[in-house]
């Protein structure tokens, strides 16, 4: 089991390892540009070029059905779901194969609308509610990888 952080802009790095090493599980921090990580042996980084999508493309390339992946990108979970994994978003929502689908074609209607000079709003402020419910469905997903296993 691991887990495979889209830190670039991931509010909750620090529950990450927090719940990781509660549970003896290696993370990767995954990131564009070098970000701080705690010293620890379960704990690594992966700087990639700043290419478009060079993170997203690392993490996909590498997940497998003992993978959780943190991510906030609909595009990512949508190939991380097809490799097998496990996809949570930073609010704790996970992502699963019967609700990607929707959630891609949201995206696509949304990024029409913008393009087409619509205001819209973004996605609402993060809060404590979702800090909890994230450290409780990455808590849940690895109690379930772990059983599996």
């Amino acid at each position: 089991m691991r887990i495979l952080v889209d830190a670039d802009a991931c509010p909750v790095k620090d529950e990450v390892y927090r719940v990781a090493l509660r549970h003896a599980v290696p993370v990767t921090i995954v990131s564009n540009s070098p970000i701080r990580v705690p010293q620890h042996e379960l704990i690594g980084r992966e700087v990639v070029s700043d290419g478009f999508d060079a993170a997203d493309d690392w993490i996909a390339e590498r997940v497998d059905a003992a993978t959780v992946v943190i991510t906030a990108d609909i595009l990512l979970a949508d190939r991380c779901i097809k490799a097998g994994g496990t996809v949570i978003a930073p609010n704790g929502k996970p992502f699963t194969a019967a609700s990607i689908g929707s959630a891609v074609a949201v995206r696509a209607i949304m990024a029409d609308l913008r393009a087409g000079g619509d205001q819209l709003g973004g996605p609402a402020p993060f809060s404590k509610t979702d800090r909890s419910r994230f450290l409780q469905s990455l808590d849940e997903a690895l109690v379930r990888l772990k059983r599996r296993a």
